[in-house]
């Protein structure tokens, strides 16, 4: 027979076995006495006295998971699905196992429908050419619903807007029509500083017949230099008038 002594001693050793944990830096054991929460602790070696003690362990690093793809209808009734993916951490972990009772499934299934209602509130367009303030406000929204669960939400990113054929089409067409009337107007307004300059040439060429005279002599030059053989150029009255009253 084993001496009392002996057994004893065998049994404490055990039950202080039992009581050893080791909690990496990144986790946090949630301590609870006879069914009540009594502290946070970690990491290192802490000591859990069985029966009366039970842990629960937390890993405070950033979790990473992915929205499935959600049927969305924009505010200019364009039916889209969307998914994303979803950056959060545990920063409470009392109020992550105390206020909820799975925090990953409950943030999940609240990004799909705040993903849902947020982008239900903007057209198409805002869909496709603001996706980094719509990031910013689902993150801001989420991250205020999942507070109270001691939970951080740092980041939201759209990952795809799948759009139909049809729509793809109709965005197409419509980008092609703006680009031919931005063409246009582009046009127009070229013509009219054209228009412009030669109007205001026009009336510095009527004021001072010196310029006239320098403008015949330019364009003079100009023809010389060309490879006819024969050049006739009309000469006006007001550019041989002086010549002739010369005589």
């Amino acid at each position: 027979m084993i001496p009392f002594g002996v057994g004893v001693v065998v049994i404490v050793a055990i039950l202080l076995f039992m009581s050893l944990k080791v909690f990496r830096e990144y986790e946090r054991a949630v301590v609870f006495l006879l069914g009540r929460f009594q502290a946070v602790r970690g990491p290192g070696l802490i000591i859990i006295f069985p029966v009366i003690q039970q842990t629960v362990r937390v890993d405070l690093r950033t979790r990473v998971f992915d929205v499935p793809p959600q049927d969305v209808i924009t505010r200019d009734n364009v039916s889209v699905k969307v998914n994303a993916v979803v950056y959060f951490r545990v920063v409470d972990p009392q109020l992550a196992i105390i206020q909820v009772a799975n925090f990953n499934e409950a943030t999940s299934q609240l990004a799909q429908t705040t993903l849902r209602a947020i982008l239900g509130k903007h057209e198409l367009d805002e869909l496709l050419a603001e996706r980094e303030k719509l990031n910013q406000d689902i993150q801001t929204v989420l991250d205020h619903q999942t507070d109270a669960w001691g939970i951080k939400v740092s980041n939201v990113e759209i990952k795809h807007v799948d759009i139909n054929e049809t729509m793809i089409r109709a965005i197409a067409r419509q980008a092609e029509a703006e680009r031919e009337r931005r063409a246009k107007v582009i046009h127009a307004e070229g013509e009219l500083q054209a228009s412009e300059k030669l109007l205001a040439a026009a009336e510095m060429l009527a004021k001072r017949s010196e310029a006239m005279q320098l403008r015949y002599l330019q364009t003079l030059t100009q023809i010389a230099g060309d490879k006819a053989s024969t050049i006739v150029f009309p000469v006006p009255m007001d550019v041989l008038g002086p010549l002739l009253g010369k005589k």
